[in-house]
């Protein structure tokens, strides 16, 4: 999470709200509340929301949004977030938000769980409220089990729900096609599909980190894997034909990030994603040319 500006005597805090996408994920065991233990490596990109957080003297919770399909109540996990964090500290001021939305919305990117640790952020900054990031992840971890990493910057081993987090190294300066269809998927009905006896491809978890650690090309890129997919691509055939034509424009490597659906592609160079991407924009209007992101 990046503090792009601070102005009006720290009334006004403007935060980088940074999408993710899975170089891994698997899935090892379904508890019995129904939720499921996970083991992934989370990589930011540089696709962002700007989200804005100023103090307001009404003690009242506003939130505007660029995207007007977004709910702009409690239904929305950044205005949750304001709630939570006025509950917990007693807060008497209230807060306007405005979320500028980049990231493509029910997407598999972490786009809500980031703009809600954005506001967490924003507000233990404007309070002065001195938390430490681990606090601040305990909080996020209330909203949303992709919260906790959203406060980090880079990449990441997740387990448990997702909010045992050990930050390591990223895939660096690498580029990418990501591409979201015009649909949304259901998280819970792609893990409640999830037959996990059957899968017979997992990621090789520990070998991916030691190749990221020597930013091993070839193993990392061969090494992408998502055990959602074996749920995803059937209920969404579409989500295999945009794999195929990333593939086809000359992808290096290709996977579905989280429950989906949107995919991307890794590209040797800007200029062969940029090729690649204007030939998908034309059929999928949400289609970015994006880097990994790293500190």
């Amino acid at each position: 999470m990046t503090t792009d500006t601070e102005v009006e005597h720290n009334t006004t805090i403007k935060l980088k709200a940074r999408a993710k996408i899975n170089l891994t994920l698997d899935v090892l065991s379904r508890r019995e509340n129904g939720y499921h233990d996970v083991e992934m490596l989370m990589q930011q990109i540089n696709l962002y929301d700007n989200v804005t957080v100023t103090k307001n003297s009404t003690g009242e919770i506003n939130l505007t949004c660029s995207d007007p399909f977004l709910p702009v109540d409690e239904k929305n996990i950044a205005y949750q977030a304001v709630k939570i964090m006025k509950e917990l500290y007693q807060l008497e001021e209230g807060f306007d938000l405005h979320i500028d939305k980049q990231i493509p919305v029910a997407a598999g990117l972490a786009g809500g769980s980031t703009d809600a640790a954005a506001v967490i952020m924003a507000i233990n900054q404007l309070c002065k409220l001195d938390l430490p990031v681990e606090r601040l992840q305990e909080i996020g971890f209330k909203l949303g089990a992709d919260v906790p990493f959203c406060f980090l910057e880079g990449c990441a081993l997740a387990k448990g729900l997702g909010e045992i987090l050990k930050p390591i190294r990223g895939f660096e300066h690498a580029w990418m096609v990501l591409v979201k269809p015009s649909f949304g998927v259901s998280t819970k009905d792609v893990y409640g599909g999830l037959d996990l006896d059957a899968i017979k491809h997992r990621p090789e978890t520990s070998k991916m980190i030691k190749a990221l650690e020597e930013q091993n090309k070839h193993v990392i890129l061969s090494g992408l894997c998502n055990v959602l997919e074996t749920v995803t691509l059937n209920l969404y055939p579409k989500v295999s034909e945009i794999k195929e034509k990333l593939n086809s424009y000359g992808a290096e490597g290709v996977l579905m990030s989280g429950s989906g659906p949107s995919v991307f592609g890794f590209f040797s160079s800007y200029e062969r994603a940029k090729k690649a991407h204007k030939k998908l924009k034309k059929q999928y209007p949400q289609s970015y040319v994006v880097s990994t992101y790293n500190l």
